[in-house]
């Protein structure tokens, strides 16, 4: 069928550039593939002949002023396996038609900033830089299986949908950056899984509306600091840090199946998420954090309903939790650094559920390892979610522990008096101590006062001498059982009724407040 005149390719256009403006038209594919693998990998260095190549300024041509599609199509660009010639330059452009490439190589950077699309696909193609400030879609923007030798800019772009990069790999740009997309807004999930990147992810401000997955992804930054730096990032679902898998259909990460091999997410630089929101879950398992000199594992004051951080091995660096609010924490002993190598000043949480064997004095340790100078906060917020558990001993046992690392800031003397309180009451923390020294202090003094009987302070209305009653009399101030008001000590035997009231008193006090708690928490 002939075209009418007027909406025939132009006549300077080659072949291959003409039947894509014909499959344009008729929405279909247009593809150059030679079906030969190795020729149609577009990384590879083979030379793409004429029949391969199409002009960038073709593309933008059909994008920016195509041709009407034809009766009963719609218009897309669909290229499969071509060389695209030139730079792509869409900038500040409004493309309506539909954009899928697969399999091209491109000879020169991607020029997309403040451009507007409705879907746009690129898969598995050769693109030197992508180039995409304020980009904004109302449907997806795909990357998947692309290599991208200088980096992609996404500053403050705005996805309608997804945003798919899995098995992306990406080099950095002069500034030292694999991905730069500050500010990114993206309605759904950001899917980054099995990515291999050299350079700095940079995320700062960035919103999601679903999930972000780097699941199985490489990341690796020699060149500066951070490795991923996604200081105040909201996602509203949940931040996955582990394994990754390839399924057949191209869907990666959840539970594998039996026999599909996994990659575990590993990281080589600093992580940032400083400051971040996350409104299901963060996930850091099966995953490996090289960190260096100074580079921390950085979650300072994220806000989180849940933190799920199971590493078969602790990271290498610092691991930060300063100030974040966890609700419920799920752990491993063998995932946190050693002494000097935690954070916790100001980390709350509201329950602990271990993943594994986690005995309460390696949790200790662990408060112990993150706390160089004593602070009482980690203590209590540790003591309160075990608490919330129903482990009200343990609860006991870490504010013992709490005391017991406060009193070696203390002066001599005050230590003094803390080894005292250990050893007698426990700090209080453990009454029944405190029940056992009364009565080890009433045996003592009924058999001293046996041998050294006071006199009577009224011979006459004096009752009957007894030197147990008189004793558990001055250790029980609350209880007057008429041997203390009836009988007088003298010389030694007044020292000793003094310190057995002093004792008494403390003792007593002691146990009422033990009782007290046992009884708030019945």
């Amino acid at each position: 069928m002939t075209e009418p005149s007027g909406i025939r390719a132009p006549g300077d256009w080659t072949e291959p550039e003409k039947d894509l403006w014909a499959a344009f038209r008729r929405g279909v594919v247009h593809d150059l593939r030679t079906g030969i693998p190795e020729r149609d990998d577009p990384a590879t260095d083979r030379a793409w002949g004429p029949e391969r190549t199409v002009r960038a300024e073709v593309i933008a041509t059909l994008l920016l002023d195509g041709p009407p599609a034809e009766p009963g199509r719609v218009a897309c660009v669909k290229l499969s396996g071509a060389r695209i010639s030139g730079q792509l330059n869409l900038s500040g452009g409004q493309v309506t038609p539909y954009v899928e490439l697969h399999d091209c190589h491109f000879d020169q950077q991607i020029l997309l900033p403040e451009c507007q699309f409705t879907t746009l696909r690129m898969v598995h193609c050769s693109i030197p830089r992508l180039e995409a400030a304020r980009l904004t879609t109302t449907g997806d923007l795909h990357l998947p299986q692309c290599a991208i030798e200088g980096g992609i800019r996404l500053t403050d772009a705005h996805i309608g949908t997804d945003l798919l990069l899995n098995q992306l790999t990406v080099g950095r740009d002069r500034h030292g950056r694999a991905i730069a997309a500050d500010g990114l807004s993206v309605a759904q999930d950001v899917e980054a899984e099995l990515m291999d990147v050299t350079g700095e992810i940079s995320l700062r401000s960035a919103r999601i509306g679903g999930r972000l997955s780097l699941r199985g992804s490489l990341l690796h930054n020699p060149y500066g600091r951070y490795a991923l730096n996604a200081a105040r990032v909201t996602v509203e679902h949940t931040l996955y840090l582990s394994a990754g898998w390839m399924a057949t259909g191209g869907d990666s990460g959840g539970t594998p199946p039996a026999g599909v091999r996994t990659r575990n997410f590993s990281c080589e630089g600093a992580v940032r998420l400083d400051d971040g929101r996350f409104g299901n879950a963060v996930i850091i398992t099966r995953a490996r954090f090289r960190l260096t000199g100074s580079q921390q594992l950085s979650l300072r004051r994220i806000q989180t309903p849940e933190l799920r951080f199971t590493l078969g091995q602790p990271p290498t660096g610092t691991v930060s939790l300063a100030g974040a609010r966890v609700g419920n924490l799920t752990d491993t002993r063998q995932s946190w650094p050693e002494s000097g190598g935690l954070d916790l000043a100001g980390f709350s949480y509201t329950t602990l559920s271990p993943a594994g064997a986690f005995p309460l004095r390696d949790r200790i340790a662990w408060l112990a390892a993150a706390t160089p100078e004593y602070s009482p906060e980690p203590y209590e917020h540790l003591a309160a979610a075990l608490r919330a558990g129903g482990e009200d001993s343990d609860a006991r046992e870490v504010l013992l522990a709490k005391q017991r690392r406060r009193r070696e800031a203390l002066p001599l003397a005050g230590t003094l008096w803390g080894y005292l309180q250990d050893i007698t009451v426990g700090y209080g923390y453990r009454p029944g101590r405190a029940a056992v020294w009364m009565a080890v202090l009433w045996a003592i003094g009924a058999t001293f006062f046996s041998l050294h009987a006071p006199p009577a302070l009224k011979p006459d209305e004096a009752p009957h001498w007894s030197a147990p009653l008189y004793a558990l009399d001055l250790l029980l101030p609350v209880i007057d059982l008429g041997q203390d008001s009836a009988w007088k000590p003298s010389g030694g035997a007044q020292w000793a009724a003094t310190v057995l009231v002093l004792l008494g008193w403390i003792l007593a006090t002691t146990v009422a407040a033990g009782a007290s708690r046992l009884l708030r928490r019945g």
